[in-house]
């Protein structure tokens, strides 16, 4: 039996192995901190990271995470939204379709705190706490991207609960994204969880957060 097909078979195995080793370090982190949005506990504020948008509007993921944060606030579970994501992301301006979308479904302007600069999950939790003072929060995302948002928010320094959001879409679309975390993204996290680096951007801090908890 020519050798090389076994050596294949094996390398692949051990690949596969090994990613699936470092998802599970990354969801270890998260363990016990994600809910459903009907279990989420009271926050200061709910993290929304950025995902794409499509003619300046939410597409289905972001969507549903800013639907899931639009129940928060109408619930009074947080008295305040950061919408972190890239201003400049090659699909469009995600702060500025997050905060259309959140003041169309009467979230108060002055009620939201915008952070152009998250422009991965690490930069958005990096910048929560540097730029925004976040210690205490609830992140709202879908759950493939919960584990991986959770475990970098606490890497960060916040207490943080993780909130599933809902958003279907195309199975297509599913595997992509679900190849992409496991393949690329918690890969990337489990580097990150145990080497941090400085966000991509800094800026002065921001105490926009902190006005409205203290009116709120």
């Amino acid at each position: 039996m020519p050798k090389c097909p076994i050596v294949l078979t094996v390398a692949a195995g051990g690949a596969v192995s090994a990613l699936a080793w470092v998802s599970s370090q990354v969801t270890a982190q998260a363990d016990d901190r994600m809910v459903d949005l009907t279990d989420a506990p009271a926050a200061p504020v709910v993290i929304v990271p950025g995902a794409r948008v499509r003619a300046g509007l939410p597409m289905t993921y972001l969507r549903g995470r800013l639907d899931a944060a639009i129940e928060l606030v109408r619930a009074g579970r947080v008295q305040a939204v950061l919408v972190s994501g890239d201003a400049a992301g090659r699909s469009g301006d995600e702060i500025a379709a997050m905060v259309r979308y959140l003041v169309a479904h009467d979230v108060a302007r002055e009620r939201i705190v915008t952070d152009p600069y998250g422009l991965d999950t690490y930069d958005t939790a990096r910048r929560a706490v540097e730029t925004c003072g976040v210690r205490q929060a609830l992140v709202v995302t879908q759950t493939f991207h919960l584990p991986r948002a959770v475990a970098l928010c606490r890497r960060a320094g916040i207490d943080i609960t993780g909130v599933r959001a809902g958003g279907n879409v195309r199975v297509s679309t599913r595997v992509r994204n679900l190849l992409r975390e496991f393949l690329l993204s918690r890969p990337k996290a489990f580097l990150e969880l145990r080497f941090p680096r400085d966000p991509l951007v800094s800026t002065p801090p921001d105490d926009r957060l902190a006005e409205i908890l203290a009116v709120h």
